[in-house]
């Protein structure tokens, strides 16, 4: 019988959750790394024995940490030494430096700011990794302030895509309100040189040609708090997610709106349909079924919580505009958590699970594609993050 392995990145640590293919019992390992926040964490579709972890700290910065065993032992990559309160200096833990212009050492370009200043890009965490769907070596990085990364040598050094930054509208990116983080990184399965990637409050952009040249891809955005609402720039794009399945149609959770495009993002129409409420983080899709998928509708951008204290996943299996509330299982009241924009997964069983965290430190599984529900673990510091590996 298969085995699922739920990968799942806290405010205060790191903890793997593993159950056989019927998920009802479940055995929780970790934390690990504790007391840092852990971003994000993922295994490689190649060698599902090896997990990337973004492991950051306000005081000790960035360190990548990866596990060759499947989370029984961790390595930072390239051997420095993680950082720890005492007399000596931390070796250094961050690699991830911005291209610069090799006439002038300046910063490839700015960034505009929250009063509408130019501002420097300035490092400062990891938001999401994503490991090669074909080399176990290669790893991607989504950072904050907004570029891309890579590594071809298993997360030892990092080399940046600096054609995103560069291509012409950075100078218009700005934060929103969590910072300017490059959150959503998404290799095509059919296209090894596609990548689709997602800022906020940027929007999305995509490659053709392996990362040298991007464009962006948010015609048919609509975002009424910046001062052109169809922009080509600006929209705070929460999270997008892709059936490998059906390359190319991309489903989008922003700042109000959920949206399809059926063309790889040249177009994007509205899909919220019968929604509560189109504001939310998390957007994921059934893994068998391409025109299923998930959100978790949250009250508004300014109360990060469920309608009516009711904590609720809608399923549409029309790719939006119709849509059908999940609650067997979910709390009926008095629930004020939220589901941040990395903390919804699903596997890849007959019968598909589907797995989300919230703020309040609970992670869910429903092992019929969201008919029911059941807390799989409760009481962990706040979810930032959730993975799911199926193993043989």
């Amino acid at each position: 019988m298969s085995k699922v392995r739920v990968l799942v990145g806290t405010h205060k640590g790191a903890f793997i959750l593993s159950s056989d293919g019927k998920r009802k019992n479940w055995e929780i390992s970790g934390p690990f790394f504790a007391g840092w926040e852990i971003y994000h964490m993922k295994g490689s579709p190649v060698d599902p024995n090896r997990i990337f972890v973004s492991q950051t700290s306000g005081w000790f910065g960035q360190i990548i940490q990866r596990s060759d065993d499947g989370g029984k032992t961790w390595t930072v990559p390239g051997g420095e030494k993680v950082p720890t309160p005492g007399p000596e200096p931390p070796a250094p833990s961050n690699k991830f430096v911005y291209d610069t212009s090799a006439e002038t050492g300046a910063p490839l370009t700015t960034h505009q700011w929250y009063d509408g200043t130019q501002h420097p890009w300035e490092f400062k965490r990891v938001w999401h990794l994503e490991p090669s769907l074909t080399d176990a070596e290669t790893v991607y990085a989504g950072v904050e302030d907004a570029a891309l990364f890579r590594s071809t040598n298993g997360g030892t050094s990092w080399h940046e895509f600096a054609g995103l930054r560069g291509h012409g509208t950075g100078p218009k990116w700005q934060p929103g309100a969590g910072g300017m983080c490059l959150h959503t990184v998404i290799l095509d399965p059919v296209d090894p040189g596609r990548i689709f990637i997602a800022i906020s409050a940027a929007g999305a952009f995509r490659t053709d040609d392996g990362g040298k040249s991007w464009k962006p891809i948010n015609k048919g955005l609509r975002s009424q708090y910046i001062p052109d609402p169809t922009a080509e720039v600006g929209h705070c794009v929460h999270h997008i997610a892709m059936s490998p399945k059906k390359p190319g149609v991309l489903f989008m959770q922003k700042h109000w709106d959920v949206m399809r495009s059926d063309d790889a993002g040249d177009n994007w129409h509205e899909v919220s349909g019968n929604l509560p409420t189109d504001f939310g983080f998390a957007i994921d899709v059934h893994a068998h079924e391409p025109e299923t998928l998930y959100v978790v509708p949250i009250k508004s951008d300014s109360e990060h919580f469920p309608m009516d204290g009711k904590l609720r996943v809608y399923r549409s299996r029309s790719g939006g505009n119709e849509w059908e509330e999940l609650s067997k299982g979910l709390p009926e009241k008095d629930c004020y958590v939220n589901v941040l924009r990395d903390a919804m997964a699903v596997d890849k069983l007959d019968d598909c699970g589907i797995y989300f965290g919230t703020t309040g430190g609970q992670v869910y599984c429903s092992a019929d594609s969201g008919d029911t529900w059941a807390p799989i673990a409760r009481d962990l510091p706040a979810v930032f993050s959730v993975e799911v590996q199926t193993l043989p």
